[in-house]
């Protein structure tokens, strides 16, 4: 269900089913054209106005359940990147040495059958692992996305998550260094006259 009303008259409510949309729109045209048919609405409409001019009325919390629904999505779409790059990595090692012997085929050394047989059963290694890899690439570059949307939801929590900030201290001065500045600091003391040291 979708609701629209007037600026200039908010206490009219105008429901229509289904989402918002242009066909939405046009319905609750025709309810606010029947009602000023009827003489129900006191506000008389600028020559012109159009569906699109309608303000759609949300329910408190809808904006919530939107925003929760977006982080639903986005850690799903974490957890299936996490669930890609843990299955590139257990076959990777197996699909890059299979991969090394591809070479082979290459040059004018001698195969055997057993090496050949022992390479097309490689090859589904080899294939499974470059199917992986391209889906963990492409769902890591739509987990950018998801990334941005989870860190925006923890932003109310951000104060917690930081680290610790300790005051700010003097930092320690090398020895040289502490020799140069000391005679800066220093205030020369002269005996005053007629007094014995």
């Amino acid at each position: 269900m979708v609701q629209y009303t007037l600026a200039q008259s908010p206490e009219v409510v105008l429901t229509v089913a289904g989402k918002d949309s242009s066909k939405a729109r046009d319905k609750a045209m025709a309810q606010l054209v029947e009602l000023m048919d009827a003489g129900k609405l006191d506000t008389d409409l600028a020559e012109g106005f159009s569906p699109q001019q309608l303000i759609e009325v949300k329910e408190p919390g809808s904006a919530d359940s939107d925003q929760e629904d977006s982080v639903t999505q986005a850690v799903q779409i974490l957890n299936n990147l996490a669930t890609l790059k843990l299955k590139a990595q257990e076959i990777r090692t197996e699909a890059m040495k299979v991969r090394a012997q591809v070479d082979i085929l290459f040059t004018d050394e001698l195969v055997t059958e057993e090496q050949v047989n022992s390479l097309k059963e490689g090859f589904k290694i080899l294939k499974t692992f470059a199917q992986v890899n391209l889906r963990y690439r492409d769902s890591r570059s739509q987990a950018e996305q998801a990334r941005i949307t989870l860190d925006q939801a923890l932003q109310s929590t951000g104060s917690d998550l930081k680290p610790e900030i300790k005051p700010d201290t003097q930092p320690e001065l090398a020895p040289e260094a502490q020799s140069e500045v000391e005679p800066e600091i220093k205030s020369e003391v002269k005996p005053e006259k007629g007094k014995k040291s």
